[in-house]
């Protein structure tokens, strides 16, 4: 089992920043892929940005060039770094933690974050 926690959401003015962090705890030597999703009300939770273990990333193109996603292995966190923030982006943001060889539950969720970004 991996335990996941989000912190950093709030409210911020369009076109500002903000940062998220999420720590795992658990069974994180299973961890492969980590990222961040986002669910806006009465939406589908999407992917937002994915890291590999060895650094490798991808991005929803609806935040591409604008948000930046970063891990540190030892520290078993992952960091989205969001940057010229708009009212679209507003959501609770989820990280999400995928373990490939687990039986029964390869992805872990944390309880989420709100992010609101007023215009």
């Amino acid at each position: 089992q991996v335990q996941l926690v989000e912190s950093g959401g709030g409210l911020v003015q369009a076109g500002g920043s903000l940062s998220l962090s999420c720590a795992a705890s658990g069974s994180t030597s299973g961890v492969s892929t980590m990222g961040w999703y986002r669910q806006a009300p009465g939406k589908q939770r999407e992917l937002v940005a994915t890291v590999t273990r060895s650094g490798g990333t991808t991005y929803a193109a609806s935040v591409k060039g604008r948000f930046t996603i970063s891990r540190d292995n030892a520290k078993n966190t992952v960091r989205l770094e969001m940057n010229s923030l708009k009212s679209e982006d507003t959501a609770v943001y989820y990280c999400n933690a995928h373990s490939p060889l687990a039986r029964l539950f390869p992805d872990s969720w944390g309880q989420g974050t709100q992010v609101t970004v007023s215009s």
